[in-house]
C-alpha cells in the first residue's frame, strides 16, 4: 500500500479529522486515539515516507524537523521529561506505514518498554 492512501494520508488530506497539535509546511502532529500515556502524539511529515528505513538524505533537512517538532510538541503539553519512539517497520512494532514519530509523556515511563 502506498504511503498515501494510509489512515495518516487520509488525515492530511482532511478526509478523517484529527486532534491537531501543532503543524508547519513539513509535518502536522496530532494526538494519538489510542493514547499508551497522558500525553501520546504523533509527529508525521507531510511526504509520503513508508518507513525510517527508507529515507534518504534528501530527507535530512525533514528528518530534523521531525524532531524538533517532537521537542517543540513536549513543551507544548507541558512535558518536561518524555519520549520519542520511531518503529520501523512490522517486527518493531509498525502498523501505519507512514513514517511518524510518537512523544510520549505525562507519566513515569518503564524500560524495555515492550
Amino acid at each position: 500500500m502506498a504511503s498515501s492512501d494510509t489512515i495518516f494520508g487520509r488525515i492530511l488530506r482532511g478526509e478523517i479529522p484529527c486532534q491537531e497539535v501543532y503543524a508547519d509546511d513539513l509535518c502536522l502532529a496530532f494526538r494519538d486515539v489510542n493514547p499508551q500515556a497522558p500525553v501520546h502524539v504523533l509527529v508525521i511529515p507531510r511526504e509520503p515516507i513508508p518507513q525510517l528505513g527508507e529515507a534518504t538524505d534528501a530527507h535530512q533537512a525533514l528528518l530534523g524537523n521531525l524532531l524538533l517538532v517532537a521537542a517543540k510538541v513536549a513543551r507544548l503539553e507541558g512535558l518536561e521529561s518524555w519520549r520519542t519512539v520511531i518503529n520501523s517497520g512490522a517486527e518493531a512494532g509498525q502498523t501505519v506505514f507512514h513514517l511518524h514519530l510518537h512523544v510520549i509523556g505525562g507519566r513515569p515511563l518503564a524500560w524495555p518498554p515492550g
